[in-house]
């Protein structure tokens, strides 16, 4: 006997069209927390994967992150950014800094909380995307890899903001990963469309 439970990704996304959901809660909440352990243990990876800078080190996350987002869904991939920040929060050793520094709370003070809340705010926003078909079209999959880029950046330069002056925000958190993030976002539109391009033709065989 099973009983139906809605899935957290929608069909439409391209987790959704490799992995199919089931009219089964159980097959439902095991191929959530699956995907979601899969997501955050990517997302630790990336952050241990970094040039070293002052207050914020540069990493391959916010490409994982728009990945994420864009494969998983914005409910699934929201759901399993925001585990990765309660990892974090409960004092796992899963942010970029970690070690030296202690995970918990406090860390999401630092100069780099913002961008950590971006990541859920970018995975939001390449998954309604994504859902709307903005990942199958290699114009819109560049505008809305960019746009999740905007919105990592603008959160964490907002909170930066509040510790110095604007300009030496920018400066710090922004400036130095401008070469990085043309060539993280070329790479992610690259990988969505490669996924795709295999999707289509598994479907044709």
């Amino acid at each position: 006997m099973t009983t139906s439970a809605p899935s957290l990704s929608s069909p439409s996304t391209l987790v959704g069209l490799l992995w199919p959901s089931r009219d089964d809660a159980r097959f439902v909440a095991l191929r959530a927390l699956v995907l979601m352990v899969v997501g955050t243990a990517l997302l630790t990876i990336s952050a241990k994967v970094q040039v070293p800078l002052p207050y914020v080190p540069m990493t391959l996350q916010t490409l994982v992150v728009l990945m994420i987002g864009a494969s998983y869904g914005w409910r699934l991939g929201g759901a399993t950014v925001a585990l990765y920040l309660a990892e974090g929060a409960m004092g796992m050793p899963v942010f970029a800094n970690t070690p030296p520094l202690a995970a918990g709370i406090g860390y999401f003070m630092s100069p780099t909380g913002g961008f950590l809340f971006g990541f859920v705010a970018a995975a939001l926003v390449m998954g309604f995307m994504a859902e709307r078909g903005w990942d199958r079209s290699l114009l819109r999959v560049i505008v809305m890899m960019t746009i999740g880029h905007a919105v990592i950046f603008a959160f964490g330069l907002a909170q930066l903001s509040l510790v110095m002056p604007f300009a030496k925000a920018w400066t710090v958190g922004a400036a130095p990963f401008v070469a990085a993030t043309l060539v993280k976002t070329a790479l992610a539109v690259a990988l969505m469309q490669a996924a795709w391009s295999v999707t289509r033709r598994g479907s044709k065989a």
